[in-house]
């Protein structure tokens, strides 16, 4: 059976950065790959900041020593010793499948390739490879460091044994792992977005302020934070690209992106990160 020694994250964004901390937290040596270097800076800095919190909480006992397990490098080429990759870059097919055919060309015989798709086929992004029975979905929930759950995602040729590997390191990473069918969307996005694009319908067929939209859901099904909130947290460009998906691969008007929610995306106000969403943002 395949043993994880040393972990590859390819994508040096909010996600990817969560992903290689919870990795270096639970004891793996990380490297961190992206052609950003201002993402691979940033990233770098943040983490290190969010383990300094939880060592002052008394959460860990060495944020520096945690932080020195996680490389952080342009160079793809540094994964080549990795036992397992995880893909964490747009929610793009297309350039998810160019890095999974560059992993594939790089990487041991007997390595792990996983995507942290929110919505895509895992059996169609393993088709990039040639290592299907060695790929797999492991979607971590934003942030991922807070975030217990795992969506562990199973596509057609992925190997039993490559399932329990995964969930195993799942379980040591401190997260509770789910089994999902590869439909798209899979469990989290197939409920949470559809929800959220119907929040965008009422918000544009004017049922109520965006605000009233958000608290009538916070207090009235006991949710953290109401829908629109939420959706700028995850960014606006992310939740379109999940209903795309749903949309494409069910054919049902259902899952229909929202007419407001694509022109907020065709505006550039993807929510949080670029500072204005549904709501605006100041320095934080």
């Amino acid at each position: 059976m395949t043993s994880i020694n040393k972990i590859g994250v390819v994508g040096a964004g909010q996600m990817g950065a969560g992903i290689a901390q919870v990795a270096a937290m639970a004891g793996f040596t990380c490297s961190v790959t992206d052609t950003r270097s201002d993402a691979l800076e940033s990233s770098s800095r943040n983490v290190q900041k969010s383990l300094t919190k939880l060592a002052a909480k008394g959460l860990i006992k060495d944020a520096h020593e945690i932080a020195n397990r996680i490389q952080w490098h342009a160079d793809m080429d540094r994964l080549s010793n990795c036992d397992l990759v995880i893909e964490a870059v747009v929610e793009n097919e297309h350039v998810k499948t160019q890095v999974f055919r560059a992993l594939d060309a790089l990487l041991k015989e007997e390595a792990i390739i996983a995507s942290n798709t929110s919505s895509i086929s895992i059996t169609r992004l393993a088709n990039a490879t040639t290592r299907p029975a060695k790929f797999i979905g492991m979607h971590f929930m934003n942030p991922v460091p807070l975030m217990k759950l795992v969506e562990i995602i199973k596509g057609h040729h992925t190997s039993a044994e490559t399932v329990e590997v995964i969930m195993g390191l799942a379980h040591k990473m401190g997260k509770t792992p789910t089994i999902a069918a590869d439909y798209p969307g899979f469990i989290t996005n197939r409920v949470l977005t559809p929800m959220i694009n119907e929040a965008f319908y009422a918000l544009m067929e004017g049922v109520a302020h965006a605000q009233d939209i958000d608290t009538s859901m916070r207090l009235g099904c006991n949710f953290p934070m109401g829908p629109l909130t939420l959706a700028d947290f995850i960014g606006l460009d992310t939740c379109l690209a999940i209903m795309e998906v749903m949309h494409k691969g069910f054919g049902e008007d259902k899952y229909r992106p929202c007419p407001l929610l694509r022109q907020y995306v065709e505006a550039g106000l993807l929510g949080r990160k670029s500072g204005e969403g549904v709501f605006k943002y100041g320095e934080e």
